[in-house]
């Protein structure tokens, strides 16, 4: 039963996110088409078979059964619906193909231009109502072993001075990964042993990523307390805000994750755990055994015993972490700059996967990994959830405009060729790479679907 509830809720979240994406792309044609005196037959969210519809005045509203898509039918326009009837006629002057070329690639691209307003939207409203809230880069960073970052020659206590020629400052790590997807190759400036040193990152850098779960193994996680939960064994033995967790028992801390795993492995009673006092900080902690100075501070020992939550230890403690608040004038320039930044990052990614650069398996997603990366979004709370919607909305707006018969870039290049030539493409020719457009977005789709199941 509950793996029935927990598929729903999958199935739950990303119809919710497609739902949203859907409704927005087709608002923009359907109020385009209608701005120039178009008539729209049906505005629909959702394939066939049709779930409801309403008709109010001359336009069918339309919920579809399955939610992968939608469209706008505009009479007198060559779609999805491959309905070609009126197109042997007079055209009226109410149809899409008696309007100038200009109305006509305005309604055309009006789809992907929503998407784009509805992130930059989202980014907007996430930056006025959240904030930006960031984990600081704190001088020298640690690598794991193994990592990308340990493949390119990175290594702990290095201090971290330019990515890809731009200095680095405590919010640097949020850049890191886009700036990765972006530029190619990535090169990381340290300073090291009181020179400087350059090292740069592999040609296929996003499927090294999706290897590697994200993570570059460069951190800007360190474990410094930020928040120390009063009653907790952390308080019990004079933990404070600013305070570095070194061990824990046996176990070195380099991550805050580390912290995590370790209590997550932890299988009661008391515990060794080293940290360091920073010498900002006068207060000695209570019944702590001083080591001696170290770098930033004071290093001490203690004994502490953890809380048994249910699902694993705790001490009653959370990260450092900062957060950057925005007025609205502020917060839309930073919405806006991230619409920018993301849309460069995806186009960028899309590029690299279907030039060859990257492993076009490995990095190509379909509906069954959408649901599962909106679901953890969605659990994780409101911020990440429309977060993955706004991601998901470029994403969107981006494979849309590409010259692919069937979708609004393929409309898109027929109209310029008319608008060049001053002739349309015989009908015959639409409609046959609309139908070539159609046959391979459905074998592209089975293709997704199937390398989903594999990859899970």
């Amino acid at each position: 039963m509950d793996g029935i509830l927990n598929i729903f809720s999958y199935v739950g979240w990303v119809l919710l996110a497609i739902m949203i994406l859907v409704f927005v792309h087709e608002l923009g044609h359907f109020l385009l088409a209608k701005l120039f005196k178009m008539r729209v037959e049906k505005f629909s969210v959702g394939f066939p078979p049709k779930v409801i519809g309403k008709k109010v005045g001359e336009t069918e509203y339309v919920l579809g059964l399955t939610p992968l898509g939608g469209y706008v039918k505009i009479v007198g326009m060559v779609d999805e619906s491959m309905d070609a009837e009126t197109m042997y006629s007079e055209p009226q002057p109410w149809e899409f193909r008696s309007k100038p070329v200009w109305q006509r690639i305005l309604v055309i691209v009006a789809g992907v231009v929503f998407n784009m307003i509805l992130a930059a939207a989202v980014f907007i409203s996430l930056k006025a109502t959240y904030g930006e809230a960031y984990v600081p880069n704190l001088g020298n960073v640690a690598v794991a072993d193994s990592s990308i970052a340990w493949e390119m020659g990175l290594r702990s206590g290095d201090e971290l001075l330019a990515i890809n020629g731009r200095p680095v400052n405590e919010r640097a790590g949020l850049e890191t990964v886009e700036r990765a997807l972006i530029e190619s190759p990535l090169v990381v400036q340290v300073r090291r042993d009181g020179g400087v040193q350059e090292f740069s990152g592999p040609s296929d850098m996003i499927t090294r990523l999706n290897r590697a779960e994200g993570r570059l193994g460069l951190s800007w996680d360190p474990p410094v307390i930020g928040q120390v939960t009063e009653g907790s064994p952390a308080a019990a033995i004079g933990l404070m805000p600013g305070d570095v967790i070194l061990s824990i028992g046996a176990d070195s801390i380099a991550y805050w994750t580390d912290i995590t795993s370790t209590l997550t492995d932890f299988e009661g009673g008391d515990v060794a755990i080293r940290f360091r006092r920073p010498d900002s900080v006068a207060v000695s902690p209570p019944g702590a055994t001083s080591l001696g100075a170290g770098p930033g501070g004071t290093n001490y020992q203690t004994i502490v015993t953890p809380d048994d939550d249910g699902s694993r230890h705790v001490l009653g403690v959370r990260q450092l972490v900062r957060v950057r608040e925005y007025d609205f004038l502020p917060a839309v320039s930073a919405g806006l700059s991230d619409t920018w930044t993301n849309t460069r990052v995806i186009a960028s990614s899309l590029k690299r996967v279907f030039t060859g650069q990257e492993n076009f398996r490995e990095n190509v997603g379909g509906p069954i990994m959408i649901a599962k990366v909106t679901k953890e979004a969605a659990d994780a709370g409101a911020p990440f959830f429309w977060n993955i919607v706004a991601m998901l909305s470029i994403t969107l707006a981006i494979i849309n405009i590409l010259p692919i018969p069937a979708l609004d870039g393929g409309h898109l290049v027929f109209l310029i060729y008319e608008g060049i030539v001053r002739r349309e493409p015989s009908l015959k020719v639409r409609m046959v790479m609309q139908q070539i457009g159609m046959v391979l977005l459905l074998v592209f789709m089975v293709f997704v679907i199937f390398n989903d199941i594999l990859k899970l």
